[in-house]
């Protein structure tokens, strides 16, 4: 199977984020899809010659985790953009952050703060069982809260926000927060 890259260029023109910053994040994106097929087809590669239980499968094993998370939070990530930063009142993601968090602003204050860890990484917004979790990775394929669902992810790895925002990162979560597309975090409930 090989995967294809996704358009995202229904968010060129978004509010707060230049146009090129964006067309570098996509670039980016395009390389994570790119290696994503090249490790599994040396995987496959590997697995028909009989070359496994090698160092260098191994180490493919391992970069293969890391391409294709790459990628997909990728997906997610931009997915969740593109809207105007509104909650839905009464919607299932308002009430349950409400039911986990006690109101919406300490919820946001959590996710916020989140972002504000130093160092490269992401922060998701996951649900498990009904319970919600604001949770830091720190690369692709670290921190994962296994079975969890993202609902709402944020890339804070330095190409997501430094051409435009340099080391204002509360500015681009500002500029991140009123850009989320709230019917598509409703949508992975």
């Amino acid at each position: 199977m090989t995967y294809q890259a996704k358009d995202f260029s229904n968010l060129l023109g978004m509010n707060g984020f230049e146009d090129q910053l964006l067309k570098n994040h996509f670039t980016l994106y395009n390389g994570y899809v790119t290696n994503t097929n090249k490790v599994a087809a040396q995987l496959n590669e590997m697995a028909k010659t009989g070359n496994v239980g090698t160092y260098e499968y191994g180490e493919l094993k391992r970069r293969f985790g890391w391409e294709f998370n790459g990628m997909r939070l990728h997906e997610l990530y931009f997915g969740n953009l593109g809207g105007d930063g509104k909650m839905n009142q009464n919607s299932k993601v308002e009430k349950s952050i409400v039911e986990n968090f006690g109101s919406i602003e300490n919820w946001q204050k959590d996710f916020k703060s989140s972002g504000t860890i130093r160092g490269i990484g992401w922060v998701i917004l996951y649900k498990d069982s009904g319970k919600l979790f604001n949770q830091w990775v720190g690369e692709h394929h670290e921190s994962h809260l296994a079975t969890c669902t993202p609902l709402l992810v944020m890339d804070l790895w330095e190409h997501a926000f430094m051409l435009q925002f340099q080391l204002d990162k509360a500015s681009y979560i500002n500029a991140f927060f009123n850009n989320i597309n709230w019917s598509i975090v409703e949508s992975r409930m």
